[in-house]
């Protein structure tokens, strides 16, 4: 039974009529009673009968009609699904984020995408950029939205936003009431900054610009998260330097200040592995 000889049962169900079946289907009339001859030997059944001289469905013919329209519609419904997987508008998409693109990069390439693939399923969570790394040379995850000191040989990046450093104070702090604070302002306070293990680019990198500044700080407290760190901030256990976008906060509590230091930004970058062949990846790099 091919999936031909059920189009046209179906439409000379809906006719009842060979010549305008024909018609319909662009068949002679001896091809197309060829067809539904075969199917009715292949089911072992008679599909069609003439009662008064008319011509009409059997019993038999009557319930499989129900079932071969079902069986049509899934049959187009699985063309229009795997087109769809192979256009990447079908699938799971696993997204791996460093915490500081939430605050405006995260929302702006996810709505774009829903938009465009409203259907793909999209696997979230946040991850380190030393583990997002991982993951993607893996296989574990098709992209990464994270923070490269230095490229990553066998992975494609594509910059998403270039990010300065910023200071964190308590709203209290003697510096708060300046727009702008020099590096070497900050020379004799305590520090709160991300822990090593989850961040050593940011944190090496943090205490190098303060070396060149001309002092090594004093770190008090590290944090895993930035939104730990401004807590503790704001707990006035020390100052900070975070790349922004910062988490909002009331400023009664912490207050953000530009740096007056020459410092390079922070890339945040889209990375994923050429050697995917994901197709919802590929859709997602087309969108963004």
């Amino acid at each position: 039974m091919e999936l031909r000889q059920l189009e046209s049962f179906v439409v000379v169900a809906e006719e009842l009529n060979v010549g305008r079946a024909a018609i319909r289907l662009h068949l002679t009339q001896p091809t197309l009673s060829r067809q539904i001859a075969a199917l009715e030997r292949d089911l072992g059944v008679q599909l069609f009968g003439r009662v008064k001289k008319r011509f009409v469905l059997t019993a038999a013919g009557e319930s499989f009609l129900a079932d071969a329209k079902e069986l049509l519609r899934r049959a187009e419904v699985a063309v229009r699904d795997a087109q769809r997987i192979q256009r990447g508008e079908l699938g799971t998409l696993r997204l791996r984020f460093v915490q500081s693109a939430t605050f405006r990069v995260l929302p702006q390439l996810l709505g774009a995408f829903r938009v465009a693939c409203p259907e793909v399923v999209l696997d979230l969570e946040t991850m380190t950029t030393i583990r997002q790394v991982e993951a993607l040379r893996d296989g574990r995850i098709d992209v990464g939205l994270l923070r490269l000191s230095a490229p990553e040989p066998g992975l494609s990046t594509r910059v998403m936003s270039e990010d300065p450093l910023v200071v964190a104070l308590p709203a209290g702090h003697r510096l708060a009431e300046r727009s702008r604070v020099a590096l070497a302002d900050l020379a004799d306070e305590s520090f709160v900054l991300y822990t090593r293990s989850t961040g050593p680019s940011v944190h090496d990198a943090i205490v190098n610009h303060c070396k060149a500044a001309g002092f090594v700080p004093r770190i008090v407290q590290e944090g895993a998260d930035v939104q730990t760190i401004v807590s503790l901030v704001a707990a006035g256990l020390g100052v900070s330097l975070l790349i922004a976008l910062t988490p909002p906060i009331d400023p009664r509590a912490v207050v953000y200040r530009q740096l007056s230091d020459d410092l390079p930004p922070w890339q945040l970058s889209v990375a994923w592995s050429p050697d995917n062949p994901s197709p919802v990846l590929e859709r997602f790099l087309q969108v963004i």
